[in-house]
C-alpha cells in the first residue's frame, strides 16, 4: 500500500485516524494524505469573502489535526478539498492512486445507537477503494488475527485480496476464515478461492441466517485484532445497501474493520 487517504469529519476522529494512519505508513513505507471537504457557496452575491473564510476555517482544522499527531517521519500532505464529500474523494482517490482509505464508523458525533453513520456508510456503498474504518480512540497495535467472514468464497474480479494479504505480510498475522453458509447460497457457490485457501491458518464453516449473525456466533472463540469483510451487495453489507446508516443492535465490532472491494 503506497498511498493513504484520510478524511477528516470531526478533528477528534481525524487526530485518531491520522495517527493511526501514520503508524501503519511508518510500517509500509506509504505516503498519507489529509483532507477534508467543503461546499462553496455561490459567488454571486458577493460570497467570495464567505467562501475564503470556509476555506481557512479548513485548513485550520487540518493543521489542528496535523498538529495534534506524531508524524514520526512519514511523508504526510494535508489539503481542503472543494465539493461534496463523495464525489471529492472519488476525485482525489483517482488522482492519487489510493490504495487504502481509512476512517471512522462515524465522521460527526452522533447518535451513540449508530455504528455506522450515514456519510461513512455512502462512502461503503460508492467507493470500491478497500476501507479501513478504525473504531473511536482505537490504538494502533500489531495484529495477530484477521478474521475474514464472507458466503462466497470466490472472487471474479482480480487482486481484490491485495490488501489483506500485504497485512497478512507487513504484520506476520495469522488469518482464520469464517464461511458463512447462509439460505440463499446454493452448494455451486460453495467453492473456495484457490488464492484464499493458500493463506488461511484456519478455515470454519457455520450456517447462520445472516453474516452478521455468524460473525457474533464466532468472533469471541477466534479473537481476531481485525475483522475483514467484502463489498457485496448479496453479502456482510446487505443491510446497508438498504439504507445509509448500521445500528449497533444490528451489528458492531469494537476492532478495526477492513472493507475490501467485492462484486457488486
Amino acid at each position: 500500500m503506497k498511498n493513504i487517504l484520510v478524511p477528516v469529519g470531526s478533528t477528534s476522529n481525524g487526530i485518531n485516524n491520522l495517527q493511526y494512519a501514520v503508524n501503519f505508513a511508518s510500517m509500509s513505507g506509504a505516503t498519507v494524505y489529509l483532507i477534508n471537504i467543503y461546499k462553496e457557496f455561490s459567488k454571486v452575491g458577493g460570497l467570495t469573502k464567505v467562501n475564503q473564510l470556509i476555506f481557512e476555517d479548513n485548513e485550520k482544522q487540518l493543521k489542528e489535526v496535523m498538529d495534534s499527531v506524531d508524524i514520526m517521519g512519514v511523508e504526510v500532505f494535508a489539503k481542503p478539498i472543494k465539493g461534496n464529500p463523495f464525489d471529492g474523494i472519488a476525485r482525489v482517490s483517482k488522482q492519487l492512486n489510493i490504495d487504502l482509505m481509512i476512517l471512522s464508523p462515524q465522521s460527526v458525533d452522533i447518535k451513540d445507537e449508530i455504528y455506522l453513520g450515514n456519510i461513512t456508510g455512502k462512502l461503503v456503498k460508492q467507493t470500491e477503494i478497500p476501507l479501513l474504518i478504525v473504531p473511536k480512540n482505537y490504538l494502533f497495535r500489531k495484529f495477530e488475527t484477521i478474521l475474514f467472514a464472507f458466503k462466497y468464497g470466490h472472487f471474479e474480479k482480480e487482486n481484490v485480496l491485495d490488501p489483506l494479504k500485504e497485512m497478512l505480510h507487513l504484520f506476520s498475522a495469522k488469518l482464520n476464515l469464517l464461511k458463512v453458509l447462509t439460505p440463499d447460497v446454493s452448494t455451486e457457490e460453495n467453492d473456495l478461492d484457490k488464492e484464499l485457501n493458500q493463506i488461511k491458518s484456519k478455515l470454519t464453516i457455520t450456517e447462520n441466517a445472516t453474516i452478521f449473525q455468524g460473525i457474533l456466533e464466532h468472533f469471541q472463540s477466534n479473537h481476531p485484532d481485525m475483522l475483514c469483510v467484502l463489498r457485496r451487495k448479496r453479502g456482510f453489507f446487505q443491510k446497508l445497501f438498504e439504507k445509509n446508516v448500521i445500528l449497533k443492535r444490528d451489528f458492531h465490532t469494537s476492532k478495526p474493520l477492513l472493507i475490501l472491494s467485492g462484486e457488486q
